[in-house]
């Protein structure tokens, strides 16, 4: 599995607007087996995304989709900038499958 976790800073005030555009736009990513949007508690314009994907290749090719883009395209003048991108290795969890030992 592949994970990612990222913050992304809204521009001030539209941190309602980007997480509903990110939420409608989440649900055909194929390969993609978990994908969360959760405000910050203590930076009103601050969010973060946590994601598992079957693969790395996976997560690139989602990119790529139609949807995806127009969704990015939509977003771009809500976000004020990403302050943090962690790439991970998920190992399972609730929903998840669990990872191959010794992994």
């Amino acid at each position: 599995m592949f994970g990612l976790i990222g913050k992304m800073r809204a521009q001030p005030g539209r941190r309602v607007a980007l997480i509903a555009l990110l939420l409608d736009s989440s649900g055909e990513m194929p390969g993609c087996l978990s994908y969360v949007i959760a405000g910050d508690e203590q930076d009103e314009d601050a969010i973060w995304i946590t994601e598992v994907w079957e693969s790395e290749e996976s997560h690139k090719a989602a990119l790529s989709l139609p949807g995806v883009r127009a969704a990015i395209e939509e977003a771009r003048p809500l976000i004020a900038g990403f302050e943090m991108h962690i790439r991970t290795v998920p190992m399972g969890g609730t929903g998840l499958p669990p990872a191959p030992r010794g992994s």
